[in-house]
């Protein structure tokens, strides 16, 4: 059976702890032509806040998973299709590996284990509010970032290469190497993609180009030019290949 983001070119995250822009609404960002939605932030989350995002996306054709991260924002509702939940390789707090990972299967009854999916996160910017509440280590050069791709899935067994470099954009450099050390797993890509052209960079190394803030700063019309960079990224050949 296929992996569900194994035909994803772009992926809306929306924080739950933020609001959209002005006039604008779920529906809106769900007719944007992005393949997912991800609900899910790094602070400020509770299950009132996820609830009310779930309910408000589910409504629409598009798939929408949670992202959590704390046990108290999981939210579990029909029409939901699953979970990505973080393991943040670099991380230096323990904790992120896979200690709530711990904490949430011990406190949570309701798991669907065939809708959880881990997300092997590499955290890159040490300015990021998720960089500051794992403790992770950003310090990487680019052998060192292929190498925890490739330990993600040769010997983790991940399915998902998340390269997060949340709020600013990423080296294309060392994004291409973490997509070349893996074999069959996805990589995702999110952190500073905010028009066509940076969308369509890193749409041409990684497999699904992640937005967030765009979403609730600049809005659908901004989001529409990322989609069509990244699908637009995976029908020209990159020269050289």
């Amino acid at each position: 059976m296929s992996a569900p983001w194994a035909a994803w070119d772009h992926i809306v995250k929306i924080d739950p702890d933020k609001t959209l822009v002005e006039g604008e609404t779920f529906e809106d960002v769900c007719a944007t032509g992005t393949d997912a939605l991800e609900i899910g932030g790094t602070t400020g989350m509770t299950e009132e806040k996820m609830a009310r995002v779930v309910e408000a996306t589910t409504a629409y054709d598009v798939p929408v998973y949670i992202e959590p991260s704390n046990v108290g924002s999981v939210v579990h509702r029909d029409g939901l299709d699953g979970y990505f939940v973080p393991i943040v390789l670099n991380a230096g707090d323990p904790f992120w590996v896979t200690g709530a990972h711990k904490e949430w299967a011990r406190l949570d009854s309701e798991i669907d284990w065939e809708a959880t999916f881990p997300e092997a996160y590499i955290v890159l910017n040490p300015d990021s509010s998720v960089a500051t509440y794992t403790e992770a280590d950003c310090n990487l050069d680019v052998d060192e970032v292929a190498a925890y791709a490739e330990v993600a899935e040769q010997m983790l067994g991940q399915r998902i290469i998340y390269i997060e470099y949340s709020g600013t954009f990423g080296d294309p450099d060392v994004v291409r190497a973490a997509a070349d050390a893996v074999e069959d797993a996805a990589t995702f890509y999110g952190g500073g993609v905010g028009d066509y052209e940076s969308a369509y960079e890193m749409g041409r190394h990684a497999d699904t180009v992640i937005v967030g803030d765009l979403v609730h700063d600049e809005g659908v019309e901004a989001v529409e030019e990322t989609v069509a960079g990244a699908k637009d990224a995976k029908s020209e050949p990159i020269e050289g290949v």
